[in-house]
């Protein structure tokens, strides 16, 4: 694309314009820009590039050939995930004292600022326009980030600068020691934009919260609760018509309370809603799935998942399966992924994947256990699962395969020759077999898509999963056989070779 570009750019006056806008319209780094400059200017000594010498006026009349095409930006600050050029010192320093009045790039539209340090969080100033609409910066557990006054003070002057951010993420790195919970903590700027539609950020205040509740366009809030319960005041608030256009919500904290506290008055119809807990008990899990139960518009919300974290490994908890009852309401779920760590297990059966099966007859997703598990179904009732759920096309339930893992496959069709078509997906949970033949026939059988087996070393499955690739071949090839045979009225299993030979 970009070769077709620089031709038509070439070939054509007329054409030159719009053909330079389009192949600068993207820039996945400076380094473009940079090399457009005079070979005299910059050196490079492998990823690292640098400046030998001051630049002058004609330098800076080259950049603007280009700078005012640009409309988004991503920049990768740190070497450790850069495939291409980080910048040294001397080139931020120069690009830091323009001819011309900042922002470097005048037009640009969206910035990705990525793994920034403290070194290199700074430069994020350089860029920023009144015509912003999408920022997201991230930074690195490779480097040190602090946030002190320093950043609020740029992100201030962001918020100042770039009145029309509707897509904002904030995205500090979750390996750090977060005790000090103004770390990451974006509320003042997230109550200075009143046009936002998505918002993926880290923990966030009370009055930064009702402020996000009440814009009219949030479609998307991702965002962690403060370690502290929420006011009564901001409880009574929340009861009122709130997050009106919210499609998605995605929240994490470290107390279900807390958590538990939030969703107690609240009311609202996302499609996706996603928990993620980082807690010392999953024992209190049903509990809060009964609350978001009650918390969500039961005809609307389409997905659901739970992360769960930090439970200790001397403190196995396993969950009943009707703990998920509550979410039976909402008929139109196409997703339910349930993640806990290794140290959490749900007490499936037949019954309760029998319920979940009727309950979600639109069904795309389920993921029960990609672990082992002591508690599984029956073979019957995996494949009623698939038969109330024709659109499931991924899950990972743990079954009980040692009825058909024998070493000969029976002669009779499984299931009088039911399949269900959608399926292309499988989590095997870690289960052991002896006879993947038998198996992949089975699978084959009944779910003739799947393609993709995973969740396991063992490497009987990684035989399932060929063969699966390879039957539907043979029973094509077969149907053929047989079609071609009756059209030349041969009985079935003789053949004449004669032609062949």
């Amino acid at each position: 694309m970009k070769k077709t570009l620089l031709a038509l750019a070439l070939t054509c006056k007329s054409f030159t314009g719009p053909a330079l806008d389009l192949l600068w319209r993207h820039l996945g780094g400076l380094e473009p820009l940079i090399k457009c400059l005079p070979r005299s200017l910059w050196k490079q000594n492998w990823k690292m590039l640098e400046f030998q010498r001051a630049m002058t006026l004609d330098d800076w009349s080259v950049f603007c050939k280009y700078n005012h095409r640009v409309r988004s930006l991503f920049n990768q600050c740190h070497q450790k995930y850069s495939k291409d050029t980080i910048f040294g010192t001397k080139v931020w320093r120069a690009l830091s004292r323009p001819s011309f009045s900042l922002p470097l790039l005048p037009n640009l539209t969206s910035l990705t600022w990525a793994n920034a340090s403290d070194k290199t969080f700074q430069y994020v100033q350089l860029f920023v326009t009144p015509k912003l609409t999408m920022l997201h910066i991230s930074t690195t557990c490779y480097g040190k980030f602090t946030f002190g006054q320093s950043k609020r003070s740029i992100f201030s002057s962001i918020a100042k600068t770039c009145p029309s951010i509707s897509d904002f993420g904030f995205d500090f790195d979750r390996n750090r020691d977060q005790s000090t919970e103004s770390v990451g903590d974006p509320s003042t700027v997230l109550q200075s934009w009143s046009h936002l539609t998505s918002v993926r950020t880290g923990t966030i205040s009370e009055a930064a919260l009702l402020h996000l509740s009440n814009l009219p366009s949030l479609r998307v809030l991702k965002f962690t609760l403060p370690s502290t319960l929420i006011s009564a005041e901001t409880q009574k608030l929340l009861q009122r018509p709130v997050f009106c256009a919210l499609q998605e919500m995605d929240v994490s904290c470290k107390n279900m309370v807390f958590l538990d506290t939030l969703l107690e008055k609240l009311t609202i119809t996302p499609k996706v809603f996603t928990i993620t807990l980082d807690v010392d008990s999953a024992q209190a899990l049903p509990g809060l799935i009964s609350r978001l139960s009650n918390a969500c518009a039961h005809d609307l919300l389409q997905q659901v998942r739970f992360t769960v974290t930090g439970q200790p490994a001397y403190l196995e908890v396993s969950i009943e399966a009707a703990a998920f009852q509550p979410l039976f309401a909402f008929r139109n779920l196409r997703k339910l992924d349930f993640q806990p760590d290794s140290y959490c297990t749900v007490q499936m059966d037949d019954a309760s994947l029998l319920q979940m099966a009727k309950a979600w007859p639109y069904l795309e997703e389920l993921y029960i256990s990609k672990s082992r598990s002591r508690y599984r179904v029956t073979l019957h009732a995996f494949v009623s699962l698939l038969w109330h759920c024709p659109h499931l096309r991924s899950v990972a339930v743990p079954v009980d395969w040692s009825t058909i893992d024998v070493c000969t496959i029976p002669p009779e069709i499984p299931y009088q020759g039911f399949s269900q078509k959608a399926l292309s997906n499988l989590f095997t949970g870690g289960s052991n077999i002896k006879c993947p033949t038998s198996i992949a026939a089975f699978i084959s059988a009944i779910a003739p898509s799947v393609r993709s087996i995973k969740g396991t070393g063992d490497s009987s499955w990684r035989t399932v999963q060929d063969l699966l690739e390879t039957l539907p071949m043979v029973r094509e090839q077969g149907r053929r056989m047989m079609l071609n045979e009756s059209k030349r009225g041969v009985q079935p299993g003789r053949r004449q070779l004669g032609s062949q030979c």
